[in-house]
């Protein structure tokens, strides 16, 4: 693979007084008769078949010549690449300046980018014309815009307002088809009937402020499509100076919003505006760990207001269970805090702190089970024949075993019930059946010490079971 001199992209393009390299080939004919006939003659870009071939079109005729079978090596095979004319072959060029490399710029111009300096701005105008309203603004496109698409559909006109960095304003009407140089921008321009197309590869070389002419009393629509740099990033600054000058000491480095424009540090707010920014983490390292002299004894701290001993995490009390059982969580706030030269602790930026792990602010407690119901085992029926009743003890058991209060009241089981002794009841039938009738007793719901204790378990449960 050849690598081709180490040049910025921009040191690629000819300066504007030098004229297009194709243009110079073309016009080194004007002084040449073709057919007995001088001709002023002009490029011919982006040919298809032939974009290595010299063809020129004979200024203000339809004559079209290819004045030479090849362009000069060098000569770029087409006006959005960088692909290169050798030896009358077009030949790949990367944007890493190498032949056959597949390199290519990202949509923002960065190459091998991944096209998080710019952002995508499209949308359209449809335009409301007046009678006492001669033109309108459809778009501004700022400074450095790539990959400009103006289409308009209606009887309308563009125009364009340029606003160069120094301040210097001018206007440009388009009232013809053709390739224009405005600020240092080419700007290809198409005009048909009812429609025009306005295009530019860019980077653009000033501030364009897209307008409308009206023409014509029917409405016009402006689709618009171009790559808007994000001229506010993040720039990592060098390291500060170290914080002490011996003894074991630290540096931080830290980032600035820098503006792409004015080539100046400005307020962070600038860099926030864009989503896609996302500001770098904080560098940290060791310095001056040269231990200090035996006469001092102490570190001699830079006395700076930004550089203090290292800085640290530092979290209040953790607050009260949300929840007595089951899991819960508790809080806690965590700031970074530094210490100044005098030990006054302060809060300082989180990113100061960046350097070890943040304290968790939320951590689990009460993760035992609620305390649950717990039913022992039925009674005998009261009853001996027939129906009757049984009971049972039901306790509000909590995760240690233990009897407690907490259990919901309202999912308590019941401690009573009937039940139906299989057996049948007798009665005396006559005088004869009266020994029967003593011995026969008639079934009687009992009263045992086991249903004495679960009314008295009751009573005490209905009392203590309210949430402690």
């Amino acid at each position: 693979m050849i690598h081709l001199p180490n040049m910025e992209p921009e040191q690629w393009d000819c300066p504007p007084e030098a004229g297009d390299f194709r243009a110079q080939q073309c016009s080194a004919h004007n002084d040449v008769k073709y057919q007995g006939q001088y001709y002023e003659w002009l490029p011919i870009y982006n040919d298809p078949d032939k974009p290595c071939a010299l063809k020129c079109l004979a200024k203000g005729t339809a004559l079209v010549v290819e004045l030479a079978p090849k362009v000069l090596d060098g000569t770029r095979c087409y006006t959005e690449t960088l692909h290169m004319c050798i030896s009358g072959n077009c030949q790949v060029v990367g944007c890493d300046h190498q032949l056959g490399s597949s390199a290519k710029e990202d949509n923002c111009g960065v190459c091998n980018g991944n096209g998080s300096t710019c952002r995508l701005v499209r949308g359209q105008h449809k335009s409301q014309g007046s009678s006492n309203k001669l033109d309108d603004t459809v778009i501004a496109i700022p400074y450095g815009s790539r990959h400009v698409r103006i289409v308009l559909k209606g009887p309308d006109h563009l125009y364009l307002e340029t606003k160069t960095l120094l301040g210097q304003r001018g206007e440009n009407s388009l009232s013809a088809s053709g390739i224009f140089n405005i600020e240092n921008t080419s700007i290809e321009f198409q005009k048909f009937p009812e429609k025009e197309i306005l295009r530019a590869n860019g980077p653009l070389g000033a501030d364009f402020t897209v307008k409308i002419q009206y023409v014509g009393r029917a409405d016009s629509i402006v689709q618009f499509f171009f790559y808007q740099p994000i001229i506010h990033q993040w720039r990592e600054t060098d390291f500060f100076p170290c914080s002490v000058t011996c003894g074991g000491g630290y540096q931080l480095t830290s980032a600035e919003c820098y503006d792409l424009r004015s080539v100046r540090v400005v307020l962070d707010q600038y860099c926030h505006y864009y989503p896609e920014n996302i500001k770098p983490k904080p560098k940290l390292r060791e310095c001056s760990m040269d231990p200090c002299p035996a006469s001092d004894g102490y570190k001699q701290i830079i006395p700076f207001d930004h550089f203090h001993p290292l800085p640290r995490w530092d979290s209040s009390p953790w607050t009260a269970c949300s929840s007595s059982c089951g899991g819960g969580a508790q809080l806690r706030t965590v700031s970074c805090v530094e210490e100044d030269i005098n030990g006054q602790v302060n809060t300082v930026e989180e990113w100061k702190c960046m350097y070890i792990q943040k304290f968790p602010v939320v951590q689990p407690c009460n993760l035992f089970d609620c305390p649950k119901w717990l039913a022992q085992e039925w009674s005998p029926c009261t009853v001996t024949c027939g129906q009757g009743l049984r009971y049972r003890v039901v306790l509000c058991i909590d995760h240690r075993g233990l009897h407690a209060g907490g259990c919901n009241a309202k999912t308590k089981p019941h401690i009573k019930e009937e039940c139906i002794v299989t057996v049948p009841c007798y009665k005396p039938k006559g005088k004869f059946d009266i020994f029967v009738w003593f011995t026969e007793k008639l079934p009687v719901e009992a009263k045992l010490p086991w249903y004495k204790q679960a009314q008295e378990l009751e009573e005490l449960l209905t009392v203590s079971e309210e949430p402690s």
